[in-house]
């Protein structure tokens, strides 16, 4: 594939991600803080995002089946899953957070562990999607663009 198609395929891809409510601005935000002297830089963050999110989303699961569920901890979890998320421009999961903290607040189980599932899934979702980027930037990089 030439660099033009490449190009095209990158921008018609992250374009979706962004139709499809995966990222939002913050995201553009944080590729305008890449320069030549750190050309990682996006993918050092956002690495560093699926690390902790990964290890929030356990700690979740973990707090929800104690017998006796400690919403604060839950809810503390939550929050900075949900900072975490917005600082990269991860849109649907920190949707997911709004709604979970919600049922934190409530003291609803039922409705923490349907959360859960969904934030799972939307975590899923935007990690494969950048990870897929990812590649296509990189398949650029490597055609000369």
């Amino acid at each position: 594939m030439d660099v033009v198609q490449l190009q095209k395929q990158l921008a018609d891809y992250t374009r979706s991600l962004f139709n499809e409510g995966f990222l939002d601005d913050q995201f553009n935000q944080l590729q305008q803080l890449q320069d030549d002297s750190n050309p990682e830089f996006v993918v050092e963050v956002v690495s560093l995002f699926f690390q902790d999110s990964q290890r929030l989303v356990n700690e979740l699961a973990k707090d929800l089946e104690q017998q006796s569920v400690d919403f604060k901890k839950v809810d503390a979890h939550v929050h900075q899953l949900k900072g975490s998320s917005s600082s990269i421009g991860a849109q649907r999961v920190q949707k997911a957070c709004i709604s979970f903290r919600n049922y934190c607040d409530e003291q609803n189980i039922e409705g923490c562990l349907k959360c859960l599932q969904q934030l799972k899934n939307e975590y899923s979702l935007v990690k494969n999607k950048l990870e897929t980027l990812f590649k296509l930037e990189q398949q650029l990089l490597e055609a000369g663009g």
